[in-house]
């Protein structure tokens, strides 16, 4: 039975666009490059090897004066050849460097898609951060969305100085979505719900009101759990993959970010009261069902 409905799960939790919406390949002087996206971009492309041999795109988009870097995890039904446009625009309302990742199997990167794959994926990714860009975690923000929380707390439960943690239409679990379980099974995948309790950081949780394929409930217990809550985001209305076009989405995250630096300046910075909301084209951050 525990075989059978972890496999389930599995096979549920992960859509890779297929075919894949991007490829990469070497510029002249060898570096790496995406197909559209020119070098006044300020972006590097990496590949890189995980533990168990995968090689992974990440892409790392660079602003001139931030101060921290956003570890960004997406859903399960998009790549990084969709989510061009949400990095450039959050990199620009933040001022935070952007790094992201493909999960094996995804985009251009090799292997199958798995819960442990996903975890192996972050953590190459933090690894490079670490030893190409100096990045430590107390300059480090990381961020779920959907599926993309599971890594992102695996990652979080581990990290014990992270500047903070951002849970967007985040899932308890993955039996959890499909089924409304009290308790958590050892065949259960993505077991957030044990996770966030290891968090030592601040924990910004973002969830639509209206969400079909997530529940609100998932958002709200695990802000209930978070042992450092930072007010959450309940978006009157919001569904599961739309939440970036809400202008208090980008008014709260940057919120988030001013809070974040005031921790570590101790000293208040500018209140920004811009309202503007995020245009997103192609985020297709979560899906249940039949391909």
């Amino acid at each position: 039975m525990g075989n059978v409905t972890s496999s389930v799960a599995a096979k549920f939790a992960f859509f890779p666009p297929d075919p894949p919406t991007y490829d990469v390949f070497r510029e002249r002087d060898g570096r790496l490059a995406l197909p559209g996206v020119t070098a006044d971009k300020n972006m590097d492309v990496h590949l890189l090897e995980t533990k168990v041999g995968n090689k992974i795109v990440a892409t790392f988009w660079k602003h001139p004066f931030a101060r921290f870097t956003v570890l960004y995890s997406h859903g399960n039904a998009a790549d990084l050849g969709q989510m061009h446009e949400l990095f450039i625009e959050l990199r620009a309302h933040l001022r935070v460097n952007i790094m992201s990742y493909d999960y094996s199997g995804y985009g251009a990167s090799s292997g199958k898609p798995s819960e442990f794959n996903t975890y192996h994926d972050i953590e190459a990714t933090y690894n490079c951060l670490k030893k190409d860009y100096g990045i430590k975690q107390e300059d480090l923000i990381v961020y779920g969305q959907s599926v993309g929380s599971g890594p992102t707390l695996h990652l979080a439960s581990r990290l014990q100085r992270l500047r903070g943690v951002v849970l967007h239409s985040a899932i308890l679990s993955g039996i959890r979505v499909l089924y409304p379980v009290k308790m958590t099974f050892w065949f259960d995948i993505f077991k957030n719900i044990d996770k966030i309790r290891l968090v030592s950081c601040p924990v910004l949780v973002i969830h639509g009101t209206n969400d079909d394929i997530v529940d609100l409930s998932h958002g709200k217990r695990l802000w209930e759990l978070a042992k450092e809550k930072y007010d959450p985001l309940w978006v009157k209305g919001g569904g599961h993959c739309n939440l970036e076009t809400y202008p208090e989405y980008i008014k709260h995250l940057r919120k988030f970010i001013n809070s974040m630096e005031k921790i570590s300046m101790v000293k208040p910075s500018k209140k920004l009261t811009q309202n503007q909301s995020i245009e997103v084209k192609h985020n297709k951050c979560l899906r249940f069902g039949k391909t």
